[in-house]
């Protein structure tokens, strides 16, 4: 072998080890960077020099599973944080704070009621008694919609990160198809789009394909385009605020409608729909059982016309926005809007006796105690058994088709528990799964700081040979000069 060729291979032993040194480097740096791949530089020989070209360590299934499970854990949560929300109108149904307890305590007091009737205090206690279960019922009915409207803004952030992020993933898409056609290094422009990904894939399911030089199309898990060449444009309209009777907007993927039941192919992963499924499914179940509950009690305090086994009954110590006509099946928004009547409340010039004696409306039939007689409890008694007397429910609120009013916000607080426990078993279920699969994708492309370490003091051991063959090569061609001259 020559000088010249000695020393011409050693500086390209030497410049090899200085992409090789650069790269390890990368990758000891990119400890603990979930987004980072590990770098692998792989020495190529031809007929000119050594070139080192570097790839990336990857795992297309495993990334794509992780993917996947991202999106399901991200609407998972969704639904579990808002039914953790909602739970708070609930909590233990043995406590003063549920609703079924307060209707519990409304039939306690009734109860008292009854047996003295002629005690003001005692009938004063079952009008605040009816008073507390409609304040619990506003507010939760007040609970409920604030969760849809938060669900329904929490949409619209996720629309506009989903537009940001696509935006974000076109700059990094183009770096990566002009990378490889110019031969570059492309390694960390992958791993940044790798990590759009990641997050994109929190607010909606997706699916990828790679095409030629490296460019990746993306399509939402129902099959409508999200980047093809280009982003395209996802688009939803919020609402301003929310009641019983209102309907949200959907998602539009490219002008194509995506979510609800509207949509031919509604997404199916991801926090939007989630937030979807809290703010048009769950919550308005919710709120059709509170309604059914706050009926319940409308029509159990009912005034019947006492003349006529078919006249028309009419709100009594609780009425609603649209009474005294007695609210119809499945009328929306009765828990918003239930409250005591004026005419027992003594708080608003009431007299709490009418709950004895009736006369709550207009009209002689409705007058119970027609001799003002102290010891009167007939009515008291009827509204009793009106109270413990089972009620038919509307079958979409998932309460049973005939139970008291008491058995059906028992109900709808064990309906709400369970959707909550269900919720929390999918959530951990899937947590798991996340996370077994992302160590996977670790163990397969994430860096392992003592291989990296074992690497680099290889390469040091490299440098130091070529640097000796230079050393060797240089006094060599001095001795030779020398001789010369």
């Amino acid at each position: 072998m020559s000088l010249s060729v000695a020393l011409n291979t050693a500086r390209g032993s030497l410049l090899a080890n200085g992409t090789q040194t650069d790269v390890v480097s990368r990758n000891i740096a990119g400890v603990g960077d979930a987004a980072y791949s590990r770098k692998i530089a792989s020495m190529v020989t031809t007929d000119g020099p050594v070139r080192v070209v570097v790839n990336r360590a990857s795992n297309t299934a495993l990334f794509d599973r992780m993917l996947g499970s991202t999106s399901e854990l991200a609407g998972r949560k969704a639904v579990l944080t808002a039914l953790k929300s909602l739970e708070e109108t609930v909590g233990d149904t043995e406590v003063s704070g549920s609703i079924a307890a307060k209707v519990g305590a409304l039939s306690a007091a009734l109860d008292n009621a009854a047996n003295a009737p002629s005690d003001l205090n005692l009938a004063k206690a079952a009008v605040a008694a009816a008073k507390d279960l409609s304040r619990s019922l506003n507010q939760g009915s007040g609970k409920v919609q604030s969760v849809r409207a938060a669900a329904d803004k929490e949409i619209d952030n996720s629309v506009t990160t989903i537009n940001d992020l696509l935006t974000r993933f076109d700059a990094a898409n183009k770096a990566v198809v002009v990378g490889t056609v110019v031969g570059a290094d492309i390694s960390d422009a992958l791993d940044n789009r790798d990590k759009i990904l990641a997050q994109l894939s929190e607010e909606l399911g997706i699916n990828t394909i790679v095409r030629a030089n490296n460019d990746m199309a993306i399509y939402a898990d129902n099959g409508s385009p999200l980047f093809d060449k280009i982003p395209r444009t996802v688009t939803f309209a919020p609402t301003a605020a929310f009641g019983a009777g209102t309907t949200g907007n959907a998602v539009y993927i490219d002008g194509v409608r995506a979510t609800g039941s509207g949509s031919l192919m509604p997404l199916q992963t991801g926090r939007i729909v989630g937030q979807m499924a809290v703010r048009d499914d769950i919550a308005v179940t919710y709120q059709k059982q509170l309604d059914a509950v706050a009926r319940g009690v409308i029509v159990a305090f009912a005034e019947t016309d006492k003349n006529s086994a078919t006249g028309t009954a009419l709100a009594g110590l609780l009425t609603y926005e649209g009474g005294p006509t007695l609210p119809a099946a499945g009328t929306a928004g009765l828990a918003a809007s239930i409250r005591v009547n004026p005419t027992a409340d003594p708080e608003q010039g009431g007299n709490p006796f009418t709950l004895r004696d009736g006369g709550m409306n207009v009209g002689a039939q409705y007058l119970y105690n027609t001799t003002n007689a102290a010891a009167f409890s007939d009515h008291l008694r009827a509204l009793q058994s009106a109270l413990r007397a089972d009620q038919t429910y509307p079958a979409d609120s998932e309460l049973p088709l005939s139970a008291s009013v008491l058995t059906a916000a028992q109900s709808s607080a064990s309906w709400l528990e369970a959707t909550r426990k269900a919720a929390s078993t999918q959530v951990d279920t899937e947590s798991a799964f996340l996370s077994r699969t992302s160590t996977a994708l670790s163990n397969a492309t994430g860096v392992n700081r003592d291989e990296e370490t074992a690497t680099m003091l290889e390469l040091e051991k490299s440098y130091a040979a070529s640097a000796k063959i230079i050393a060797t090569v240089n006094a060599m061609l001095q001795t030779l000069l020398d001789a010369v001259r």
